[in-house]
């Protein structure tokens, strides 16, 4: 089985800068192309993916020899066809069917290796839907990284019905070895595993504030001191961005048709309102301090 050296990620913003400062940290000395689609957004990927690095270095995470390793092994584009000679790719863009169907078709056009898997980020999408708007639908599959990426060790893999066996194989020993992830695997059903039952606690979390039954600080001690979760649902969907949040109900909505999936009046008011969470400065806390 190839080894991985050559590794392509598109997009760097909070998941994309996770995956590619992972990647280039990880022993195996891999290459680590990010693609993102103006020279402005490249460089704002590269301070982001640099800050982090940073701050792990400060942490005591990491040792400056590791940090400037990954520095070296890291580079920038805004120039699609520079993925090429990429054997891995993975996409990390936003969580846009449209977007993210365009941009496979894209990089199936652009990346040379027959061989190369192509692997989605996706969080709530049909692996199947992307997978065939390429001519590679054996070599695409879904690889879910949870935020932030440096730091949560796992990883949810989600092969298409179309995805093949050696596929599978080579995505997980990239996964697991390379990126030093814990894997799970994942059926291709909108929301996979995790958000299939994290999604439908956030949304009543929502619910409560949105009838005045509790408080947001009040319902985030509930569960952060009485279920001994390390974060309350408000703070986490603050985290995850109310955006993402609302795109992958409205995902898992339309394919289950099920009210629990359903993103109550208040999420979409919120993010209507430019009220995002932390990436904004405001969602249920004040985060601009």
């Amino acid at each position: 089985m190839e080894t991985v050296t050559r590794l392509g990620v598109v997009g760097c913003g909070l998941m994309g800068s996770g995956i590619a400062e992972v990647a280039a940290l990880g022993g195996s000395g891999i290459d680590v192309l990010v693609a993102e689609s103006s020279p402005e957004a490249a460089e704002a990927g590269r301070r982001r993916v640099e800050a982090s690095l940073d701050r792990a270095l400060r942490r005591g995470k990491i040792s400056e020899e590791a940090r400037d390793g990954a520095r070296s092994r890291l580079s920038y584009t805004d120039d699609l066809k520079a993925m090429a000679d990429r054997q891995f790719v993975i996409e990390a863009i936003a969580e846009n069917r449209d977007l993210k169907t365009g941009l496979m078709k894209t990089l199936d056009q652009v990346v040379t290796d027959p061989e190369a898997i192509l692997a989605t980020n996706t969080s709530s999408i049909p692996v199947v839907d992307l997978a065939v708007a390429t001519q590679r639908p054996t070599h695409v599959l879904g690889l879910h990284f949870f935020n932030p990426v440096p730091v949560q060790t796992l990883v949810e893999i989600i092969p298409a019905l179309t995805t093949s066996p050696d596929t599978l194989v080579r995505a997980r020993a990239f996964a697991s070895e390379a990126l030093g992830k814990e894997v799970v695997e994942a059926p291709d059903r909108s929301g996979f595993v995790v958000n299939a039952l994290l999604v439908p606690y956030l949304l009543a979390a929502v619910r409560m504030v949105e009838s005045g039954s509790a408080s947001p600080e009040d319902i985030d001690r509930g569960m952060e001191l009485g279920c001994a979760h390390p974060m309350g649902p408000l703070r986490l969907l603050d985290l995850i961005g109310l955006d993402t949040a609302q795109a992958v109900a409205e995902s898992m909505y339309e394919e289950f048709k099920e009210p629990l999936y359903a993103p109550p009046a208040l999420l979409r008011r919120m993010v209507a309102a430019g009220r995002l969470g932390r990436k904004s400065g405001h969602g249920f806390y004040d985060h601009t301090a």
